[in-house]
């Protein structure tokens, strides 16, 4: 059974391809990848240097939050592209708001929340015996960002976090689409974030043996689905959608960017952190199910693509269940923003809307291995393709959790935009 397709009337981003969804869109279009080498040293324990994917030029200190209290930089990151994807729907502030504040919902997705914010303040405790501060917890709840979001902009129907690890953004935007359908909401602001790139924290990644070395060319150390694939290059950012019913958003004279209208979740229930292709599929099936498509209709995927060695067998794997054998040109982005955890499966999808607005599909640099059986998109160059009217996003995370989100243009190819 589907559900009512809704309307995507912002957008708001802080990548490491930029800042703003016009700096990603522009960097999208040119194949440009956010990665660089970065060495971490813990003192007396370890020294490594891997692949990060930072947010250069974005200062957390700019950002002021509503609370008044020292953000965590995740959550400085939340505000910033929340803040465009609001001003860009016209929803105004708390102060003056657009909407009704009692329809409107926060719904947002972290996997660590506050984690960054968490490994400086312990370090101050344990290492320079320096008193924590008092407003420690609420920097670091997990709930931060949707709390802050929630008074910017005045949002009183609701305010809901989630921590589903990789998959928490698309979850949360996922959730989002189920409570406006449900009419709990008629707005909503749903999206993600994440910063980790803290000493303790990426040793902690380091030490699952998943972080790609930084060795070579940026665009190379981030290889999905490669025969040589060496892990993940862990990044920061945030991204934000305003999503509304068709109606309100005429009503509203909102610009209407893009149609949500698939989710599907569910979980492995089979392991911690490796997972399972039956999983995926069945998240895949239900977002076309909620979508009312069939698996021919998706002219793209954005592959969750991590470029871990269990990770990519499981999802080709599921690609080719679902669309048969090299069934539908597949993209994986984290090979150019890299994989920006809680705030993943946001960004993706902007990144999957770009590719449906464009008919550009975004190129991973190198070739998938002949046993994927997908047909990746890769080289130096987007790759140019006949419009298209569907696209799909997955999000795969630790602990089984899968989110599948199916996005439509306004209008099939074809009959104008």
């Amino acid at each position: 059974m589907s559900g009512a397709p809704l309307a995507i009337t912002g957008l708001g981003a802080v990548t490491p391809l930029g800042a703003g969804t016009p700096a990603l869109h522009g960097a999208l279009s040119d194949n440009l990848c956010g990665i660089a080498a970065r060495e971490i040293v813990i003192e007396g324990v370890e020294r490594f240097t891997f692949g990060a994917a930072a947010c250069a030029g974005f200062d957390e200190r700019q950002q002021r939050g509503p609370s008044g209290v020292a953000l965590d930089r995740g959550t400085a990151l939340a505000l910033a592209a929340a803040r465009e994807a609001a001003a860009q729907a016209g929803l105004g502030t708390a102060a003056e708001p657009a909407v009704d504040a009692e329809r409107l919902a926060v719904y947002w997705g972290a996997g660590m929340g506050g984690a960054a914010s968490l490994d400086q303040t312990t370090e101050q405790l344990y290492a320079h015996r320096r008193r924590m501060r008092p407003t420690t917890v609420l920097t670091t709840m997990p709930n931060a960002a949707a709390a802050e979001l929630s008074m910017a902009f005045g949002a009183r129907a609701a305010s809901m976090g989630y921590a589903c690890a990789c998959a928490s953004a698309a979850v949360a935007i996922g959730e989002a689409m189920r409570a406006v359908r449900a009419g709990w909401a008629d707005v909503a602001i749903a999206g993600g974030h994440e910063a980790l790139l803290t000493p303790g924290l990426v040793a902690g990644w380091q030490a699952m043996k998943v972080l790609a070395p930084a060795a070579g060319a940026p665009a190379e150390v981030c290889r999905p689905f490669a025969a040589d694939r060496a892990g993940f290059a862990l990044g920061e950012g945030a991204a934000a959608l305003v999503i509304e019913s068709l109606d309100c958003a005429r009503r509203r004279g909102a610009p209407v960017l893009a149609l949500l209208s698939g989710y599907g979740t569910s979980c492995d229930a089979e392991h911690i952190s490796s997972p399972s292709s039956r999983g995926q599929v069945r998240a895949m099936r239900a977002a076309l199910a909620d979508a009312g498509l069939s698996p021919a209709e998706i002219g793209h995927v954005n592959a969750h693509g991590t470029g871990t060695t269990a990770g990519d067998v499981a999802e080709a794997a599921s690609l080719a269940e679902v669309f048969g054998t090299v069934g539908v040109p597949v993209s994986a982005t984290k090979a150019l923003h890299g994989h920006l955890m809680g705030a993943g499966g946001a960004i993706e999808l902007i990144c999957a809307l770009h590719a449906l607005h464009t008919s550009r599909l975004p190129a991973a640099a190198v070739p998938p291995a002949p046993s994927m059986g997908i047909d990746l998109v890769h080289g130096r160059t987007p790759r140019a393709v006949a419009p298209f009217a569907h696209v799909m996003s997955n999000s795969f995370a630790f602990g089984g959790t899968n989110a599948v989100i199916v996005a439509s243009r306004l209008r099939a190819p074809g009959a104008g935009d």
